[in-house]
């Protein structure tokens, strides 16, 4: 059995090679059509191409009272975001649309999230 268990970790290892790992990315959030934040983030993807944005330093907001901002994919180009509050609230910032200049960036109606 002690020699199965590593096996069977690299069989599941191989059998899924699209494990997203999180990275250091740079990256730019604005509201209201100016710069909130623009620096480095933490970038935690998931295999179906959405994505959450936090403060690399961990323990600390990426914003003023919001801890992290995520992007969930709900068709394609289309996008829900919301940041979590220090309080814990998932605030709904509303839908995005992929930004057709920069693909790294999902525009909202009042706001900008680009991760590159």
């Amino acid at each position: 059995m002690k020699k199965l268990i590593p096996l069977l970790t690299v069989l599941l290892l191989i059998s899924n090679p699209t494990i997203a790992a999180d990275k250091i990315v740079k990256c730019q959030i604005d509201s209201a059509g100016s710069p909130s934040y623009k620096g480095k983030c933490l970038f935690v993807p998931d295999t179906k191409g959405s994505f959450a944005l936090a403060n690399p330093q961990k323990n600390k907001p990426l914003l003023t009272g919001i801890t992290d901002v995520s992007v969930f994919i709900i068709e394609k180009g289309v996008a829900e975001v919301r940041g979590l509050t220090t309080d814990g609230i998932n605030s709904r910032w509303g839908e995005a649309k992929r930004s057709t200049e920069d693909k790294a960036c999902w525009v909202g109606e009042d706001f900008k999230v680009c991760a590159w």
